[in-house]
């Protein structure tokens, strides 16, 4: 006996864009870990003179695409930090300005309310 064949139309019932909990609410990611790389490069802008995206190659391994990518994508958009960038003496040179920038605590509380 040989299986029906599936027309073009019909798809096998599958979950379609991310898992929601019961209440039918997106699920939040999970808390920055203390050891992650995401928190280790935040460290590194939070200094006051900032850091360099080659110092932060070396510390996560990351390519320098990655890097500014992880700066558009999770410091400025996901995590709404103000980046300063400013070049001086040939390098250029990051860091998060502002007050969320200085308590890592702040960015726990802030996914939980939000």
């Amino acid at each position: 006996m040989s299986k029906p064949k599936r027309t073009a139309k019909s798809k096998p019932a599958g979950r379609k864009g991310r898992q929601r909990d019961a209440a039918g609410k997106k699920a939040k990611p999970a808390a920055t870990h203390a050891n992650s790389k995401q928190a280790a490069v935040l460290a590194l802008l939070n200094q006051p003179h900032g850091t360099t995206i080659a110092a932060i190659m070396k510390v996560t391994g990351w390519q320098q695409h990655s890097v500014r990518g992880f700066f558009a994508g999770v410091v400025r958009k996901k995590l709404k930090f103000e980046l300063e960038s400013e070049k001086t003496d040939g390098e250029r040179r990051y860091r998060i300005i502002g007050s969320k920038a200085a308590n890592p605590n702040v960015l726990d509380e802030e996914r939980r309310a939000g």
